[in-house]
C-alpha cells in the first residue's frame, strides 16, 4: 500500500467521529450563547460605525506590542479569506456533490459561534512577556483546561501552519503552470515575499493585510458576480442542485462518480473548517494581539467576518456548478481557474490570477505569522527566526508537491488540531459562561 492510500485510510477512519464533534460543539455553543450569531448583529454594526475601545500594551521601552483592532481583524481574515474560499468549495463539490455546499454553509453559520468563543477566551487568557510581547490563542486558553491539550495543540499546530502555506503555494503554482510559469519560480517568489513581510513583525503583517484584504475581496467578487448573472437559468439550476442533494445521494454525471449524503456532509464540513478555521482556534492568535479593551467586542468582529467567508465560498461553488467544470476530469485544485477561463477566456484569467495571487500571499503571510507566534510560545521566543526560515523554505517546496497528497495530509492535521481545541472551548464555555455574554 502506497503512502497516498495509507493516509487516505487513516483520514477516512477519522472522518465520522470528527464530523460529529464539529457539529455538536457548534450546536452546543449556539444554544449556550442563545444564537449570538443573530443577536449580535446590531452590536457588530455599532462597532463598525463607532469603533471599539482600545488598550495598548507596551513594554518598558515604550514599544507597542499589540496591533490595531482592525489590523488584527484583517490579519486573521487574511488567513481565512484566501485560496480556501475559492478552491475549498470546488474540492467539496467534486468529492461530495452539490449538496456539500449546503453543509459547508451550515457549518460556517454554526462555526461562527465557535470562532466567537475562541477569540473571547484568547483575549481573556493572553499573557505579556517581560519584553512586552503578547502571547495568546489556543496555546494559552487550553492551559486553563489541560496542559496536555495545550501542548498537543502547540506541537501539531506548528506543522499545520506550514502545511497550510504549502497547499496555498501548490495551488497557485499549479495555476501559473497552466500559463507556462515553472512551479519553482512561483514558489520562490512567494518565499521571498513571505520572508520580507514576516521580518517586519506584527505591525507590518497587520498593515500589509489591512491594505490587501479589502482590495482582493472586491476584485474577485465583482468579476465573479458578472459571470454568475450571465446565465440566470444556469444559476437557478445550480441552486436547485444544491438543495436537491442535501439529503439525497448525488448521482454520477459526466466524469463525476457520484457521492453519498455522508460524503457531502464530510466534504462540506472539512472545507468549511479549512476556509474559516472555526474550531481550530488558529485565527484567534492574531485576534489576541488586538488592542481591544473588551474581549467580546473582538469576538463579535471575528464572528461576523465569517460572512465574507460564506459569500466567497458560495460564489465560488456556484461558479463551478454553473460552468459544469466539476463534472469533468480528476481531483485537482484548479477548477475555479478553469471555470473563469471558460466564462471569460481573456479578462477572466487575468482577474482570477491577480485575485488568487493576492489571496495566496496574504494567507501564507497570515499563517506564517500565526505559526511563528505558536512556535514562540513553545520556545519562549527563542529560535523564532529559525522557524521563519523553515516556513519560507517549505513555502518554496510546497509549490512542487503532489496535490491530492497535500490535501489529505492537511485534513489529518486539521483533525489532530481540532480535537483538543473543540473539547477545550466547550469546557471553558461551560465553566465561564459569563465571559461570553453580549
Amino acid at each position: 500500500m502506497n503512502l497516498l492510500a495509507t493516509l487516505s485510510l487513516i483520514k477516512n477512519s477519522m472522518d465520522l467521529p470528527v464530523t460529529i464533534l464539529f457539529f455538536i460543539v457548534g450546536i452546543i455553543l449556539t444554544l449556550k450563547t442563545r444564537f449570538i450569531q443573530i443577536r449580535a448583529l446590531p452590536k457588530f454594526i455599532d462597532l463598525i460605525k463607532r469603533g471599539v475601545a482600545r488598550k495598548e500594551v507596551v513594554n518598558k521601552q515604550g514599544d507597542v506590542k499589540t496591533i490595531d483592532t482592525f489590523h488584527a481583524l484583517f490579519t486573521a481574515m487574511s488567513t481565512t479569506i484566501g485560496i480556501g474560499n475559492l478552491v475549498g468549495p470546488t474540492v467539496a463539490i467534486f468529492a461530495g456533490g452539490p449538496g456539500a455546499m449546503f453543509w459547508l454553509l451550515l457549518y460556517i453559520f454554526l462555526g461562527s459561534v465557535t470562532k466567537f468563543t475562541e477569540v473571547v477566551f484568547a483575549m481573556i487568557t493572553r499573557i505579556k512577556t517581560d519584553n512586552g510581547y503578547i502571547i495568546g490563542g489556543p496555546m494559552q486558553y487550553l492551559k486553563h483546561v489541560s496542559h496536555f491539550f495545550a501542548n498537543w495543540f502547540m506541537y501539531v499546530m506548528t506543522g499545520l501552519f506550514i502545511g497550510w502555506s504549502m497547499v496555498q503555494s501548490n495551488t497557485l503554482a499549479e495555476m501559473y503552470a497552466q500559463e507556462g510559469v515553472p512551479e519553482w519560480i512561483t514558489g520562490l517568489g512567494l518565499a521571498i515575499i513571505t520572508f520580507y513581510v514576516l521580518m517586519g513583525g506584527a505591525k507590518r503583517v497587520g498593515e500589509f493585510a489591512a491594505k490587501l484584504v479589502p482590495i482582493m475581496f472586491f476584485f474577485y467578487i465583482s468579476f465573479a458576480l458578472l459571470i454568475l448573472f450571465q446565465d440566470i437559468a444556469a444559476l437557478q439550476d445550480a441552486l436547485f442542485k444544491i438543495g436537491q442533494c442535501v439529503l439525497t445521494p448525488a448521482a454520477p454525471v459526466g466524469g463525476f462518480v457520484g457521492a453519498t449524503v455522508m460524503q457531502a456532509i464530510r466534504c462540506g464540513l472539512y472545507r468549511g473548517v479549512f476556509i474559516t478555521e472555526a474550531g481550530l482556534g488558529t485565527s484567534s492568535i492574531a485576534h489576541a494581539m488586538a488592542d481591544t479593551e473588551n474581549p467580546v467586542d473582538q469576538g463579535v468582529l471575528a464572528m461576523f467576518s465569517m460572512a465574507a467567508d460564506a459569500l466567497l465560498a458560495l460564489i465560488s461553488g456556484l461558479i463551478v456548478l454553473v460552468t459544469g467544470v466539476w463534472e469533468h476530469g480528476v481531483f485537482r485544485s484548479t477548477m475555479i481557474y478553469e471555470a473563469f477561463k471558460v466564462s471569460a477566456p481573456a479578462l477572466g484569467q487575468f482577474v482570477l490570477i491577480v485575485s488568487i495571487s493576492l489571496f495566496v500571499i496574504t494567507t501564507i503571510i497570515g499563517n506564517a505569522f500565526n505559526g511563528r507566534q505558536t512556535f514562540a510560545s513553545i520556545t519562549n521566543f527563542k529560535y523564532v527566526n529559525v522557524y521563519v526560515w523553515f516556513t519560507v523554505v517549505m513555502t518554496f517546496v510546497g509549490s512542487m508537491i503532489h496535490v491530492e497528497l497535500a490535501w489529505i495530509i492537511m485534513d489529518i492535521l486539521i483533525t489532530l488540531v481540532a480535537i483538543p481545541n473543540l473539547i477545550g472551548i466547550t469546557i471553558l464555555a461551560m465553566r465561564r459562561p459569563e465571559e461570553l455574554r453580549l
